[in-house]
């Protein structure tokens, strides 16, 4: 009993161990090259200093912040939404997927930072052109994600269905859907990454609310501490919503590592 009591804490040091040496190393080195090369912090503060900024502006920092999630979150929201109705409905029909799959690899092949400025226009002022962005950046990477993994359900499990009369929606719920969970959760991964990016773009074209205009007006007024502060946030919390996803793929798919191990 003391064996497994003491194995638990040692397999948890051993995956949470690295991160954090790594990210301790990584600090390390930024302090130190700022410290041995003189680095004006005009060009980049040292970690020290990014820290004394943040506690003189905390409240507004993250509020900030939370405008940011908020975005990111609302836009992820309806590109997971849009992205797996259309996935299931292009794997339904080859026909539907040849006709629309390459208006959507054009639509990808856009570049983001292009369609911003744009969004403002059209959108306006607010939350909005945000929210879109976020979730136009995270909308492929779902789509094809959700799309591999329908079609990778094996043929005996269809003709499993098909011989119990199972209709076209029970085969989905209870046979595709399931079976393409594991490649739809490398989709929501690759997802939650990118959508603050589509968030801090559009805010840094509309500076108004938002870590991106934090960065932007910083960065104008040469207050790079400060922008550095907004930046080392959004990476914690970029970080943060990529290990909530993990936490609810190992919740709900405790059997995935099984199967692909």
């Amino acid at each position: 009993m003391s064996d497994t009591g003491t194995k638990a804490p040692r397999s948890r040091l051993a995956k949470v161990g690295p991160p954090i040496v790594g990210a301790v190393v990584a600090i390390g080195i930024w302090w130190g090259s700022v410290v041995v090369f003189n680095v004006r912090s005009f060009f980049l503060p040292s970690p020290p200093e990014i820290v004394q900024r943040f506690f003189e502006q905390p409240e507004y920092l993250l509020q900030e912040a939370g405008r940011t999630l908020t975005e990111t979150a609302s836009g992820y929201g309806i590109a997971v939404v849009t992205a797996l109705l259309l996935a299931i409905l292009l794997a339904a029909s080859p026909t539907i997927e040849r006709a629309t799959l390459p208006l959507l690899i054009t639509l990808n092949s856009i570049p983001k930072v292009a369609i911003a400025p744009l969004l403002v226009l059209w959108l306006g002022f607010g939350p909005q052109p945000k929210i879109f962005l976020a979730a136009l950046i995270c909308f492929f990477p779902l789509v094809v994600a959700a799309m591999s993994g329908l079609a990778s359900t094996p043929a005996d499990l269809g003709e499993l269905a098909r011989s119990l009369s199972a209709s076209w929606a029970q085969t989905y719920l209870k046979v595709r859907l399931p079976w393409a969970l594991p490649q739809i959760f490398v989709g929501l991964k690759v997802a939650i990454s990118m959508a603050p990016i589509g968030a801090v773009v559009a805010e840094v074209y509309n500076p108004d609310h938002g870590l991106g205009a934090v960065i932007a007006l910083s960065t104008a007024s040469a207050d790079t501490a400060l922008a550095f502060a907004a930046i080392v946030l959004l990476a914690i919390l970029s970080v943060g919503l990529y290990y909530i996803v993990v936490g609810i793929e190992r919740l709900l798919l405790p059997w995935a590592k099984a199967i692909s191990a």
